[in-house]
């Protein structure tokens, strides 16, 4: 397997963003940390010894970017509002300049899986309903959708906009929905122990998705299966089979 390691200076954030990428060919699949993750932990958790059949087998390549949650949403010394201005910095890096990349170094001009677990999982549904064009497909493990989680209940205008419970149950614009009826979103949690809030927002927006009839699949694991990285060594493989399957890598 095919690995390399990539830095280069981000100008909407004003610093280095080092990122791997696992693989050579394929469905380009962008990873996102977890809560406080670095762009390597992807590997250090086993999740690339868990999918790498997909990786060898030609049908994904893994790209695993940094985050600047510490410095957002979960930078408790920040104002609420300012979290979200930092994240939509991030946004803009992530679409203006690390995608390009991606597109250039994959040859791949289709559209991208995005994916992530735990605080991951929440990139990985954000970017997808943002930016539909771009990720026609989502796996999301373990996340929290509702963006008041990490502001203490305060909500504004920008906190809305990368709250996915909230804008899209209030989405009208039809080239958003049908983008959304026409790609693959795939959302899982387990029933262990410290999946409360994920379980809580995962319920959440499969309501939400339903009542807009838009298509997704919900998957609820058992009461044995934590909010850890066991499980999603387990369910990441899975729902990347049942993509083959469905001919979507």
């Amino acid at each position: 397997m095919k690995v390399e390691y990539r830095n280069f200076y981000s100008s909407n954030l004003n610093r280095e963003m080092p990122f791997k990428i696992y693989g050579h060919a394929g469905k380009p699949m962008l990873v996102f940390p977890s809560s406080g993750g670095s762009f390597h932990e992807y590997e250090d958790f086993g999740m690339i010894d868990a999918i790498w059949p997909f990786i060898e087998n030609v049908e994904i390549t893994v790209y695993a970017a940094s985050s600047v949650d510490s410095n957002s949403w979960l930078d408790f010394n920040l104002h609420s509002h300012d979290k979200a201005v930092i994240h939509n910095n991030y946004d803009r890096y992530i679409v203006d300049e690390l995608l390009p990349f991606i597109k250039y170094h994959s040859d791949w001009q289709g559209g991208l899986i995005s994916s992530g677990c735990s605080m991951g999982a929440y990139h990985a549904v954000n970017f997808y309903f943002k930016h539909p064009d771009v990720f026609d497909t989502a796996v999301a493990l373990s996340g929290i959708y509702d963006a008041r989680f990490f502001t203490g209940g305060y909500m504004d205008t920008e906190i809305y906009l990368n709250s996915p419970v909230d804008y899209v149950k209030e989405l009208e614009d039809e080239w958003y929905l049908n983008h959304y009826r026409n790609n693959k979103l795939i959302i899982c949690a387990g029933q262990g122990r410290w999946e409360e809030d994920t379980l809580r927002d995962t319920r959440l927006l499969d309501t939400v998705l339903a009542e807009k009839n838009i298509p997704a699949w919900f998957d609820y694991w058992g009461y044995d299966v934590d909010h850890d990285w066991t499980g999603w060594r387990e369910q990441m493989p899975y729902f990347l089979g049942k993509l083959k399957e469905s001919g979507i890598i």
